[in-house]
């Protein structure tokens, strides 16, 4: 990070946004943890990647608030400082709106979302894949990296080649899971079927 970046970030506030976030403590996560530390795992992957954008970090950091907590009041979060609607919006457009299908949310975001709403799916799904490595249910990790193939990666090709590129690996190493465990079980059904021999 430059002096630029510095002086940039310097006057950018988000502590508020983090203790908002702690809303979401009590949401745990298929893969352990719970949900605020998604939140701020999320920002510090744009911030990887030098997306240093105030209203997009902010974002990230109350990117699962509207979604996870039903009965949160909006106008908290548009209140929370100068930014806080523009932030407000953002957030609106990553969060599956009621009666959405997970493939309708994602092709939503692809065909009709903002660069920067599509930046901060594809950071969010970096986070939730390396998630994934700690998820032992092949039917949900397969189902999950076959839907980052087909709706997230071609919204980290327009955003971000390298971002792309990480997303890329850990759906290798997840496939490479998921073989793993078919060649585990096919070997446990052989050693089965010779014990009857």
């Amino acid at each position: 990070m430059n002096t630029d970046e510095i002086t940039r970030l310097s006057g950018t506030r988000l502590v508020p946004y983090i203790q908002l976030a702690t809303v979401l403590i009590g949401k745990s996560r298929e893969a352990g943890g719970n949900m605020f530390r998604h939140q701020l795992d999320t920002m510090s992957i744009l911030i990887d990647y030098n997306h240093i954008e105030p209203v997009l970090l902010k974002a990230a950091i109350v990117h699962d608030v509207l979604e996870d907590i039903p009965d949160f009041n909006h106008n908290i979060m548009m209140t929370i400082d100068h930014e806080g609607h523009v932030v407000y919006e953002l957030v609106r457009e990553v969060t599956r709106i009621s009666g959405e299908t997970k493939a309708e949310f994602l092709t939503r975001i692809r065909e009709t979302g903002s660069y920067n709403a599509k930046l901060l799916k594809v950071a969010d799904r970096i986070s939730n894949m390396i998630s994934l490595g700690f998820v032992n249910n092949p039917e949900f990790v397969g189902r999950y990296t076959d839907e980052t193939e087909r709706f997230i990666f071609p919204m980290a090709e327009e955003v971000n080649c390298h971002m792309l590129t990480e997303l890329s690996d850990l759906v290798a190493s997840r496939r490479k899971f998921l073989s793993d465990i078919r060649n585990i079980k096919t070997e446990m059904h052989k050693t089965d079927s010779t014990d009857f021999i």
